[in-house]
């Protein structure tokens, strides 16, 4: 059940962003004059297809995998002379250029649009506090310490957990100074402070930037307090309820959720003695963990039980309300600075300063669209205007078969007065599938190893 609610996470998300990227491109080729014979959301055999008034087929595939748009052009085949004025191929430079364009810009106003809903929502965020300090770590050096509030990275505020990790990333593969401002949360005093560092998390592959700059960020204890028991569970046979604290697992303390996570999936088929509060109250119970088997083939142990997650304390919560004014100014900047991010990466990965294991594949995006999902709908709208914004960069690169490639050739094609030659225009197809390919199965690669 999970595998397929996953998939029809993904897929959705894929036909949201591919639909609106193609649309771009039918939209403004319609205003142009050129004839669109096919709009196309999936690839291989159609399952369903109508056709408008203008002689445009619309279909919807088997292979929910991209999209495309087919306009008419004698390039791909013999046009009728009464048509040959509508073919993509005879409009001025301008109105092709504008309308390749146009799919990546409909990426980035759908990114636009989204954010500005997430914002009129309301943002929310947690504080970032140090916990702990790791010895001869760039905090260390910086001369952090436990208990303050990191307030600004390099003079950008950090009111949250996702913004400091969001200026955190902009740093990997950099060298020079990182500068952190602080403050306690006694006090509205600031100090800076910074370290300096040299190709900072440059080569591997980056999971943890916080344990990177070597801290541990606050969050409250997570006890193993039950909040759910699934119903014919291991759990739920053994008469575990709502409420109930797990304390001790075979006469061994458990301080804290994750403990008795560990000792169960450790544990499968394996009867537990089981030591727990109810109301105050020390009850015993044996509990035997059913078998389960992972992703990579692994038994383990799982009882059928929820944790209770605890509550932030309130003066660690960060919330931001927008007006509808203010929200697309945000909305703006974040799609601005999610940009200029992805190019900023894409830069370093060529420059040898980030890993290329940090390229993420199909698989990884699923994961985090589907949990994402999961979090809620603001999480799910967030990364869903991420993607739009990462599509939108990556087809105007400068690579043939992208759109970026074509927008290239159009740009030589308006600077030199004549169009680029076939034979350039080939090879240049060419190099760019290569490209594209090997990216694609190095993403992959990836995916594959991460699991």
């Amino acid at each position: 059940m999970e595998l397929l609610q996953t998939v029809l996470i993904t897929l959705f998300t894929l036909a949201i962003l591919v639909s609106i990227h193609e649309y771009g491109h039918f939209w403004v080729a319609r205003r142009c004059g050129i004839k669109v014979l096919r709009f196309s959301v999936g690839f291989g055999k159609p399952l369903y297809r109508w056709r408008d008034k203008l002689d445009t087929e619309y279909v919807i595939a088997a292979i929910p995998l991209g999209g495309y748009v087919k306009m008419l052009d004698e390039r791909e085949g013999e046009v009728p002379e009464e048509l040959r004025h509508m073919a993509f191929n005879n409009k001025p430079v301008g109105h092709r250029l504008a309308t390749v364009a146009a799919g990546p810009l409909a990426n980035f106003l759908l990114a636009i649009i989204v954010y500005w809903f997430v914002f009129v929502a309301g943002v929310s965020g947690v504080a970032p506090i140090i916990d702990k300090v790791e010895a001869g770590s760039v905090a260390e050096l910086a001369g952090l310490e436990v208990g303050q509030e990191i307030v600004a990275v390099d003079g950008e505020a950090t009111p949250t957990w996702e913004a400091l990790h969001l200026r955190l990333l902009e740093r990997i593969g950099d060298s020079g100074e990182i500068e952190f401002t602080v403050k306690y949360a006694s006090s509205d005093l600031t100090y800076s402070s910074s370290a300096t560092v040299e190709t900072w998390l440059s080569g591997v592959e980056v999971t943890d930037l916080m344990a990177g700059i070597g801290i541990e960020l606050y969050r409250p204890k997570l006890i193993a307090e039950i909040d759910q028991v699934v119903a014919g569970s291991p759990a739920a046979v053994a008469g575990f309820k709502t409420g109930d604290i797990i304390v001790q697992a075979d006469e061994q303390p458990i301080a804290q959720w994750g403990d008795w996570v560990d000792y169960v999936r450790e544990r499968p088929e394996q009867a537990i003695a089981v030591q727990y509060l109810r109301n105050e109250q020390v009850l015993n119970s044996l509990l035997t963990p059913e078998r389960k088997i992972d992703e990579q083939g692994q038994a383990y142990g799982q009882v059928g039980m929820g944790v209770k997650w605890p509550e932030w304390p309130p003066e660690l919560r960060r919330d931001f309300q927008y007006s509808p004014v203010t929200a697309l100014t945000a909305s703006l900047k974040r799609t601005w600075d999610m940009s200029a991010f992805t190019l900023q990466s894409i830069k370093k990965m060529l420059m040898g300063l980030i890993s290329p294991k940090n390229l993420s594949g199909p698989i990884t995006i699923a994961k985090v669209a589907s949990a994402s999902a999961n979090s809620g709908l603001s999480s799910y709208l967030s990364f869903l205007a991420l993607l739009s914004v990462s599509l939108g960069v990556l087809n105007l690169l400068p690579i043939p078969v992208l759109d970026g490639g074509h927008i290239l050739f159009g740009v030589v094609e308006l600077i030199t007065g004549r169009p680029v030659s076939d034979r350039i225009q080939a090879m240049g197809y060419r190099l760019g599938f290569f490209i594209i390919i090997s990216m694609m199965m190095l993403a992959l690669y990836n995916d594959i190893s991460r699991l």
